[in-house]
């Protein structure tokens, strides 16, 4: 099966082990996919951060790219599994976006933005070399992978209307049976989810409220337990304090947010700041530039 004949969403498409397919070999330890930033760089404005960026600093990018690596493969000890970068997609070092991972199930980005689709032959092609079901959103269905869907507990929380289409929610419960709980963003510059909102272990839950309206609040409260909910401040969220990767009882985020800092240790977190400035420049930071694949 090549990436261009992977099964759209449908009813009746799933099939975790078809015939020829080798399952992707899992460790046991979490494994995150990452891209290195090769081509990164600020080349077009497809966000309010890119449209303010200043200019990119490429060999800075490369280092903090390289300490976030180092820390996810030797401090938090998880595996990493490697995206190849291609030159003129300089976001594909983003690979939260690059896929809804459920199981052996990968569901693929459809990206609103035309700077990117380039992405989504690659992602799929990756995907499907290494054991998992590439799966395709229908062709007038935006969806930005785990950019704007992030399991917490056995529901999802999902984002809608800056970059993925609110229609995508259902058919990711149609594909994986889990509870979708669609939340609209109301700020353009938290345009995934994933920039405002992160799950922890033990039922946890980052959060910007200023990223949500009323019912978005209304349906966060409603579903985590108020002992549970850490709410960080503007000032915190727009350095990217939402934007964590969460390996265990290790939290890795960008440097900067001491009350979110505290507020975790206090909860029992291990907390490891990172500079990743550069890739603030393009809307993104830790979580933006790993995807939890096992």
């Amino acid at each position: 099966m090549s990436p261009s004949s992977s099964h759209p969403l449908s009813s009746d498409w799933f099939n975790p082990h078809p015939v020829g397919r080798t399952p992707f070999s899992k460790s046991g330890k979490p494994t995150i996919l990452m891209c290195p930033p090769t081509y990164f760089t600020v080349s077009y404005a497809i966000n309010p951060w890119m449209q303010e960026a200043p200019p990119c600093d490429e060999a800075l990018a490369q280092r903090q790219w390289e300490t976030l690596y180092k820390t996810i493969l030797k401090k938090a000890g998880a595996n990493v599994e490697l995206l190849t970068p291609e030159p003129g997609l300089p976001d594909l070092v983003f690979t939260a976006n690059a896929a809804f991972v459920y199981n052996d199930m990968a569901i693929i980005a459809h990206y609103k933005h035309p700077e990117r689709r380039a992405e989504e032959p690659i992602c799929a092609q990756w995907f499907e070399e290494h054991g998992f079901l590439p799966v395709l959103m229908p062709d007038h269905v935006f969806f930005e992978g785990a950019g704007d869907a992030l399991i917490w507990q056995d529901r999802v929380f999902a984002g809608y209307k800056t970059r993925t289409d609110i229609a995508s929610h259902s058919l990711l419960t149609a594909a994986t049976d889990l509870p979708v709980l669609s939340m609209e963003l109301i700020n353009d510059r938290y345009y995934h989810i994933d920039v405002c909102l992160c799950p922890l272990q033990d039922g946890h839950l980052i959060y910007s409220p200023d990223a949500f309206d009323e019912y978005g609040r209304a349906v966060i409260e409603a579903n985590v337990p108020e002992k549970k909910l850490i709410p960080v401040s503007p000032e915190e969220a727009a350095r990217f304090a939402c934007n964590s990767v969460n390996i265990g009882d290790t939290v890795i985020l960008n440097q900067g947010s001491g009350k979110l800092v505290d507020d975790l240790k206090q909860r029992g977190f291990q907390v490891i700041e990172v500079d990743l400035s550069e890739f603030l420049k393009a809307g993104g930071s830790a979580k933006c530039l790993t995807l939890r694949i096992a």
